[in-house]
């Protein structure tokens, strides 16, 4: 196995050991894997600092973006608190656990035309209020599950279903990831609600008399609608832009800044969650650093285990590679790459967002001991449409002269 690896699984272990210094121990096995690449390996594009600056000329627009958004957003959440919207909520949410099932549920239609971090804050605020501020672990790991499953099918909805669609995959090809996402979201749903209306139920709602303030509203929408728009500006009527410069990230602050001459935002906001973009970002860097070269021959228990695999390892990488290698069923591989980083809370960068607003979430243990559901709603989900759907490879969506010839190796190395 190459120490490279071997430093990565270190630094993941000690993330998931000491979640009271992430930031530090994420930046310190950055610092530890860079300089054993400078010293002892190669990059992608060449040794030494020569081949660090290539590494980093191809990863730029995608750290950038990152930051862009999960600061962005997190101003973007303080508006729509401000709003008073999250408090009106419990007024028209069924009364009991189906309360917290129907927010989930509508966390995961938001999800599908939504970037799933924007779709996994707002989440949280409407949580926070609904449940007076105490919001379980378990609920807050299927808020991140529901974000993750309604993306899973839409180009618009996740980072990995966009790189696909930029690349060539008719998004028709990834609908049917929603046959197992849908199936996710009851199997994890149901007991999540349940488990966070025993430790909190939703409370009787705002007093009388609030109001709802029409312009943060307003203000919400207009960042998320810049954001959408430009998402499909440069990867449909200019396909290509997206990899040059970070459109989407420049395009929420831009329209956070002119939102700012109407209403002050929140910039109290920024340090915090600047530092969990800044720990996401250092994991990001870290996995793209990885000699992975092949994934396993295509078929469905390979996407079934890069599932699990992108829990923990980035999944912008493994998708980069599973399209240059060809020969998956893009559904199956759209569902497991984004619904997978649900099983660890920074498993995907909405998870990392969500864990901002809520930091006693940066514990794996306490995820994954309340978050069992998503794991098993993970396999559940894949197994079902595998059975109802069943694996059908698509055909080459590259022209044959496009398509890389190397031998796939039985392995990732």
């Amino acid at each position: 196995m190459p120490v490279e690896f071997l430093l990565f699984a270190a630094t993941l272990l000690s993330v998931a050991l000491f979640h009271a210094h992430t930031l530090k121990v994420a930046l310190a096995g950055l610092a530890v894997i860079t300089a054993y690449k400078l010293g002892f390996a190669t990059f992608a594009h060449g040794t030494g600092l020569a081949g660090l600056g290539a590494h980093l000329r191809d990863e730029w627009v995608l750290i950038v973006n990152l930051l862009l958004l999960l600061v962005g957003f997190a101003i973007l959440a303080r508006f729509f608190e401000a709003s008073r919207a999250p408090a009106v909520l419990p007024r028209f949410l069924p009364e009991g656990w189906k309360g917290g099932f129907t927010l989930l549920a509508l966390i995961f239609v938001l999800s599908s035309f939504l970037d799933n971090i924007a779709a996994a804050i707002i989440g949280g605020t409407v949580a926070a209020n609904v449940f007076a501020g105490r919001v379980h672990i378990g609920y807050l790991a299927a808020i991140v599950a529901a974000s993750n499953a309604g993306g899973a099918g839409s180009v618009l909805g996740d980072t990995t279903t966009t790189m696909m669609w930029i690349d060539g995959v008719d998004p028709r090809d990834v609908l049917h990831a929603y046959v197992a996402a849908s199936v996710a979201l009851v199997v994890f749903g149901v007991p999540a609600a349940m488990q966070q209306h025993r430790h909190q139920p939703i409370t009787a709602g705002p007093a009388a008399g609030e109001r709802v303030d029409w312009v943060c509203v307003a203000i919400v929408a207009f960042i998320l609608i810049s954001a959408m728009a430009t998402n499909v500006y440069v990867n449909v009527a200019h396909a290509g832009l997206a990899d040059r410069f970070p459109f989407i990230g420049v395009a929420v602050w831009v329209a956070i800044l002119v939102s700012a001459l109407v209403r002050r935002a929140d910039w109290a906001v920024m340090p915090e969650a600047a530092k969990g973009a800044v720990f996401l970002l250092a994991l990001v860097l870290c996995a793209s650093m990885m000699p992975v070269e092949h994934l396993p021959a295509a078929s469905w228990q390979t996407a079934l285990g890069l599932g699990f695999v992108s829990s923990v390892f980035d999944n912008i990488p493994l998708t980069k590679l599973a399209l240059e290698q060809g020969g998956y069923d893009w559904g199956f591989l759209a569902f497991a790459v984004g619904f997978g980083g649900s099983m660890l809370w920074f498993g995907s960068s909405a998870g990392v967002a969500l864990s901002n607003q809520f930091p006693e979430a940066r514990s794996v243990g306490a995820w994954v001991r309340h978050g069992w559901p998503v794991a098993l709603a993970y396999v559940v989900g894949f197994f079902v449409m595998l059975a109802v759907v069943g694996w059908e490879p698509h055909e080459p969506h590259r022209p044959a002269e496009d398509t890389p010839t190397a031998t796939v190796s039985t392995g990732v190395r």
